[in-house]
């Protein structure tokens, strides 16, 4: 039976996160704090995050925005506005990341394309993430892509409404239990949450039931035994 795949695009397609961290580490290394270990930082960092996302959304400028606030917060010297450029150059670096697909991403695409609808369903940044589509050459594979502000339940029953689809057939495939996996399950649809070793952690809830079908694998790839 033909069905609607509704799939994500960051870390579940390509690497995404572990850029991101590497930027996280070089910002540690110079901030150079006497006192506060990695992970400290990481939590005051997150805190932040969690704040400012909801007003200046996702994508790298803004991680280096966050990351500029963070160390104005954090330093323990004078510094100047060369210092938070040199910030922000840890986080401009990410977009220029070549985009490395995830094992058996385009042989699982080939052979779900032919047998399902898929819709690529990501957010953040809409000239980032099209920049990262067109790099990836996976744009080729869906009829029909949106880029959001965010991923909840209201996002995915406008999409649903917007292409009318059928949510007993429609299935959200991806990494992030909070926006890709709790939302679409929110919303009424059935999941796929494949999980990536390296997701974010704001990203990061424990799966909820919902009253469509949840389907939890161990590879992208996995998707051809079931679909």
């Amino acid at each position: 039976m033909r069905q609607s795949l509704i799939i994500d695009a960051d870390d579940t397609l390509w690497e995404n996160n572990i850029y991101f961290e590497r930027a996280f580490d070089e910002f540690v290394a110079y901030l150079d704090h006497s006192k506060l270990k990695a992970e400290e930082i990481r939590t005051i960092f997150d805190e932040m995050e969690a704040v400012n996302n909801k007003t200046r959304g996702y994508g790298s400028l803004n991680f280096g925005r966050n990351l500029q606030q963070c160390y104005e917060h954090l330093c323990e010297r004078e510094f100047s506005d060369i210092d938070l450029e040199k910030v922000m150059d840890f986080a401009r670096a990410i977009i220029d990341q070549p985009v490395e697909l995830i094992d058996g991403v385009k042989d699982t695409l080939d052979y779900l394309v032919t047998r399902h609808d898929l819709t690529l369903f990501t957010k953040g940044h809409p000239e980032e993430q099209k920049l990262k589509i067109d790099r990836s050459g996976l744009g080729v594979y869906f009829g029909h892509t949106a880029i959001v502000k965010e991923k909840d339940s209201a996002s995915y029953r406008r999409l649903v409404a917007e292409r009318q689809l059928d949510p007993g057939v429609t299935w959200m495939i991806g990494n992030s239990p909070r926006s890709d996996i709790n939302a679409a399950l929110e919303a009424g649809l059935n999941a796929v949450f494949v999980p990536h070793a390296r997701t974010w952690i704001l990203e990061k809830q424990a799966l909820l039931e919902g009253p469509g079908k949840l389907l939890k694998l161990e590879s992208f790839r996995d998707l051809t035994r079931h679909f």
